[in-house]
């Protein structure tokens, strides 16, 4: 571990970082942190990877905001996700992601909507969409959440219960790492070690049903890294991360229905986005001799949408 003692006072907004992967990346997202304004805030960097150069950049680094730990094997996304939430002390945290970059009006839009809206649960801010290389971009799956899922409004908003269920599980329109979340909502539920791809989802539905609600703040402060989806991995068309998807989406249609929410159940139940996903994989998949893969991803998209 580097950086202040954790036994030293909580801050208002705990900023988490996750890290795996790209080091130059990372270093940026972390840079992008230590512009943001105010004292009531601390990063920390949990590091599930075995870069040799990454714990001496951050002992040269030695800025007193800046924790960082390495794990001494590895936790895995959910996992390290689960270790971040452990080390969180504030009123507030964010899981930012180690390739994303905060501008530096991050904490000013995020400080106004939990000052606006006391205890409020979440804090999804405005959000600039950009490539490997850190150009803007707009993608198909960006394009379709801005004009067929996300919601309409000009201005700030608050939103909750099934109706943002609802939306969110006809398409999922967040941006999971610049959201702002209530730690003491949070903690208690985690992540699903379950779960590999949509446990960010799961955890949104789990504050919903609870009663929490979301503030939208539409004014642009976070960069989300979006990556082109390597035609050159298998992984990516072996249809796994669907049948977990469709696991999560009727295991939550039967949860909603019993809680009455029969619109936001209907809606996991059908999961059209996904879906839709899903299909538009399929002729990359038989480009790349993928065959099975293939298969499995056309039954995922045009299957029944209910158990059999």
């Amino acid at each position: 571990m580097t950086g202040p003692d954790s036994a030293g006072p909580a801050p208002r907004f705990d900023i988490l970082l996750p890290y795996y992967g790209d080091v130059a990346q990372m270093k940026d997202a972390v840079h992008s942190v230590l512009a943001q304004s105010g004292e009531d805030w601390r990063l920390t960097v949990v590091d599930d990877g075995q870069e040799p150069s990454v714990p001496g950049w951050f002992d040269e680094l030695a800025d007193p905001r800046v924790r960082y730990f390495r794990n001494e094997r590895n936790l895995g996304v959910t996992g390290n996700f689960n270790r971040c939430l452990e080390l969180a002390t504030g009123e507030y945290l964010v899981m930012m992601g180690c390739d994303d970059l905060m501008h530096p009006n991050y904490l000013d839009v995020v400080r106004r909507a939990v000052d606006a809206h006391a205890g409020v649960g979440m804090v999804q801010p405005g959000v600039k969409v950009i490539d490997s290389a850190g150009e803007p971009t707009d993608t198909l799956a960006d394009s379709v959440k801005r004009k067929l899922y996300a919601p309409k409004e000009p201005g700030p908003s608050l939103l909750g219960g099934e109706e943002l269920a609802a939306s969110l599980l006809r398409g999922n329109w967040l941006y999971f790492p610049s959201i702002c979340w209530r730690s003491d909502a949070v903690k208690p539920i985690g992540f699903r070690a379950d779960l590999g791809v949509i446990q960010d989802l799961a955890l949104v539905m789990d504050l919903l049903v609870a009663g929490e609600q979301l503030a939208l703040e539409p004014e642009v402060c976070f960069s989300y890294r979006r990556h082109a989806e390597s035609e050159s991995s298998a992984k990516a068309f072996t249809g796994a991360r669907f049948a977990e998807a469709r696991r999560f989406f009727l295991e939550t249609a039967d949860r909603l229905d019993g809680l009455g929410w029969s619109q936001a159940a209907k809606a996991a139940r059908h999961h059209f986005s996904t879906r839709l996903h899903a299909l538009t994989l399929v002729p990359a998949a038989l480009r790349l001799g993928h065959r099975d893969g293939a298969r499995t991803l056309a039954g995922f998209a045009l299957g029944p949408a209910r158990r059999a």
